[in-house]
């Protein structure tokens, strides 16, 4: 017998909202913050310092990144220092690369 597709589909808003989740991950400057940080929290300059980018373009992807919920950050003093926000974003990254080489 066969399984009802419809049972199988997201609705219109997890459809969308897995879109948009997506879209923030179209930006390879994006792609490699998460790799950045992937291996230790770091700060902005760190980043900008390793991707040899300005501190406003690291900023404004930042947000983007924390809007979607994808880093987490945490102050000490005057730094913030910003990591992935839990396992399924490395898992996501790590499926990409993997399908990416296949």
């Amino acid at each position: 017998m066969k399984e009802d597709l419809s049972t199988a589909l997201p609705t219109d808003e997890e459809a969308y909202y897995l879109a948009e989740l997506f879209k923030v991950f179209a930006d390879s400057t994006r792609i490699k913050i998460l790799y950045a940080i992937s291996e230790k929290e770091l700060c902005v300059m760190d980043i900008c310092q390793e991707l040899n980018m300005s501190q406003s373009s690291i900023s404004h992807q930042l947000r983007v990144l924390k809007q979607s919920r994808l880093v987490k950050f945490r102050r000490d003093g005057r730094t913030i220092y910003y990591s992935l926000a839990d396992h399924h974003v490395q898992t996501m990254l790590s499926q990409g690369m993997e399908h990416v080489a296949e």
